[in-house]
């Protein structure tokens, strides 16, 4: 069974940029799961992580960074630590988090009011 803990047919995955707290470092990470943490609002939780072992071209930093979370079940992330989260793969249906209390509004330039000369 592949280290992300899915079946090797699936082919959706998630790569998650953040800069990490202690260095300042930006790491990109793959990752099958991301959902919302037990934290708190502002984390989110990764788990399932995806490292390639098929490439014939060593990354040192990728190595680094399985070494790292080899006995990680999950990642929290302070959500102002992230960068981007970008969802590759067709089979996946989107993020959606259970604790999201957001409404966001979001209006066209269309709709706006005219402002006043």
């Amino acid at each position: 069974m592949p280290q992300n803990g899915k079946k090797s047919g699936q082919e959706t995955y998630f790569v998650i940029t953040y800069r990490e707290p202690q260095e300042g470092n930006i790491v990109s990470l793959k990752a099958g799961t991301v959902t919302d943490s037990s934290l708190g609002l502002s984390f989110i939780a990764i788990s399932d992580f995806v490292f390639s072992t098929s490439n014939l071209v060593v990354n040192p930093a990728e190595e680094d960074l399985e070494k790292r979370l080899e006995n990680v079940k999950f990642l929290h992330l302070s959500i102002y630590t992230i960068i981007s989260v970008e969802e590759v793969g067709t089979e996946h249906e989107g993020l959606s988090f259970k604790k999201d209390r957001s409404n966001l509004v979001v209006l066209s330039p269309e709709n706006n009011p005219p402002k006043d000369r």
